[in-house]
């Protein structure tokens, strides 16, 4: 019996150190779980300013570089025609909003805008290639801003100071906090939808610029002014276009093929101004021109002429006001100017430099702070120039495929410098001297040359080419032409939304309409099969360009 009580005694000590060591293990193990997860944690939540800081890390070596590789001879037609494409463009947005801000914005405002964008982020920025000025959207932005607060009798430059100083303030609360990370969810299908949002836009202003050909000054009918401009408009339109194609054509070297298509724009401008000069009947012909004023100064009478110091004190309660005005302008910058930078960055121009997507937005809300101060338009990534401007640096073989891109600072930075010098007095006349159907024109050449180029554009192309026509290699033939058509149909469902809302008086909810299309991308998983999403809404840029969008790689202490 002893014995036997012995035996339990033994067995129930023994069951107990088991009982305890497994409960040791469990706790190691706990402890171990608890840790990873907090690793996991730390490395999806990465702390304040990381994004910042990688972003300069990654871009801050090859700083000298960018200017070493501008020795090259891609930068001289490119300088050339990004100065042309940025200036015409905020040229005519300039007399959009002059004419419907009761001349609050002009000419010199535009101008300062665009060379202030051009020579900060040319020398200052972290990705050079991403062209920043005057866009349509801001222009819509600023002249319903003031169709809103014009009840309000409260100063406009006061009221868009304050709105600008709000929307620095979310800019740098955003990159600190690596808000930007969410760029890593835009694909190809809010860009595509967005990029053609743009060219259509700039199609729409060529024929609103012609439409008031038709009216001199006073409001008088002319109709020889209207048709004559129309005609300048397209052959415009012709021989630039026609420049642009030359590339495709047999005729001549390959180096002289690429001269004429970098030079052609920027001739057409020059050609087509001088031509209404020409005399005979073209001088009964009363061609409307860019109104300009005196050099270097504001355009408003409303504001000091002697100073771009524009702000002016408005009530507290105005101040508050401006809030969701700033809310409203951070979402437009955060969705337009990244996704300008994504596009001018996209895979196909084989970059090898790092992208600075938190450092450039956080960058960018201090120039829109600048604006405010100054009383002009603010600037921001710009659509089609943005790629465009890469696209011109692209070093191509005699076949067309890409060799390299020269990724440099020296264009941005010159074409900027170029703008800031074209208000001065001679150059100003100059531009008082260009017809604005010539600016009609330019804005279908990019308008036509964007559509050229436009995914959705293509596709819809290849859904009516005959079948035995079709190319076999071309990813889209894996795509069964129901899904096609059904992708096609939501993309255009989106342009027709962004296109409708910027022509009522809701255009200032146009930033909420680009966040809803990234939306919509998260329910595609729902609608299509991977293998056909990976075609038709394939990432913009390659990881090593999306790579400091990733939280995971924002770990400082990996650096």
């Amino acid at each position: 019996m002893t014995l036997f009580k012995a035996k339990r005694r033994r067995s129930r000590s023994s069951f107990n150190i088991s009982n305890m060591r497994v409960m040791a293990d469990l706790k190691s193990t706990a402890s171990s779980q608890g840790s990873l997860q907090k690793n996991a944690r730390k490395s999806i939540i990465p702390k304040p300013l990381a994004g910042i800081i990688k972003d300069v890390q990654d871009r801050a070596p090859s700083y000298w570089s960018d200017w070493r590789d501008s020795w090259d001879y891609r930068v001289v037609p490119s300088a050339v025609e990004t100065y042309f494409n940025n200036l015409l463009p905020a040229l005519a947005f300039a007399q959009d909003m002059f004419d419907r801000t009761d001349h609050a914005f002009g000419v010199n405002e535009v101008l300062l805008s665009s060379a202030m964008g051009g020579i900060v982020f040319g020398i200052l920025g972290g990705q050079p290639l991403c062209i920043v000025g005057v866009t349509g959207p801001i222009s819509i932005f600023n002249y319903t801003v003031y169709d809103i607060i014009s009840p309000l009798n409260t100063n406009y430059f006061g009221f868009m100071f304050w709105v600008c100083i709000w929307s620095m303030i979310l800019h740098l609360l955003l990159a600190a906090f690596n808000a930007v990370c969410l760029l890593q969810y835009v694909t190809t299908y809010p860009c595509d939808i967005f990029g053609l949002f743009i060219n259509v836009v700039y199609i729409e202003k060529g024929i609103e610029i012609l439409t008031r050909q038709f009216h001199d000054s006073e409001g008088q009918v002319d109709v020889a002014a209207g048709f004559a401009s129309i005609t300048v408009s397209l052959l415009m339109v012709i021989f630039g276009l026609s420049g642009k194609l030359f590339t495709y054509t047999p005729l001549f070297k390959h180096w002289i093929r690429t001269v004429i298509a970098d030079y052609s724009t920027a001739l057409s401008v020059v050609f087509w101004s001088a031509f209404t000069h020409f005399g005979g009947f073209l001088n009964n012909v009363n061609f409307q021109r860019l109104p300009i004023t005196k050099s270097f100064h504001p355009t408003s009478v409303t504001r000091d002429r002697d100073t771009w110091l524009a702000y002016a004190s408005i009530p507290v309660r105005d101040v508050f006001i401006a809030l969701p005005f700033g809310i409203i302008l951070t979402i437009l910058f955060y969705f337009d100017h990244n996704v300008s930078s994504l596009m001018a960055q996209r895979y196909q121009y084989r970059l090898k430099k790092p992208s600075t997507f938190h450092y450039d937005f956080a960058l960018l809300g201090v120039t829109t702070a600048v604006s405010g101060v100054l009383g002009i338009p603010a600037p921001n990534g710009l659509i089609p120039q943005a790629p465009l401007h890469t696209e011109s640096l692209l070093v191509r073989d005699e076949a067309g495929e890409v060799q390299r891109c020269v990724e440099q600072r020296f264009t941005n930075t010159v074409q900027g410098i170029m703008t800031l010098v074209t208000m001065a007095r001679p150059f100003l006349i100059c531009l008082g001297e260009i017809p604005q159907a010539v600016l009609s024109g330019l804005f279908f050449i990019m308008g036509a040359q964007g559509l050229f180029n436009n995914v959705i554009i293509r596709r819809i192309i290849w859904i009516f080419t005959d079948s035995k026509k079709k190319d076999k290699e071309n990813k889209l033939s894996t795509i069964p032409n129901k899904v096609l058509i059904l992708f096609v149909a939501i993309s255009l469902a989106g342009f027709v939304a962004e296109f409708a809302i910027t022509n009522t008086r809701g255009a200032i909810g146009f930033p909420l309409i680009l966040l809803l299309t990234v939306i919509v991308t998260l329910a595609f998983p729902k609608l299509f099969d991977g293998d056909h999403i990976s075609v038709l809404d394939e990432p913009v840029a390659k990881e090593f360009t999306l790579k400091n969008l990733r939280a995971e790689n924002l770990d400082l202490q990996k650096s």
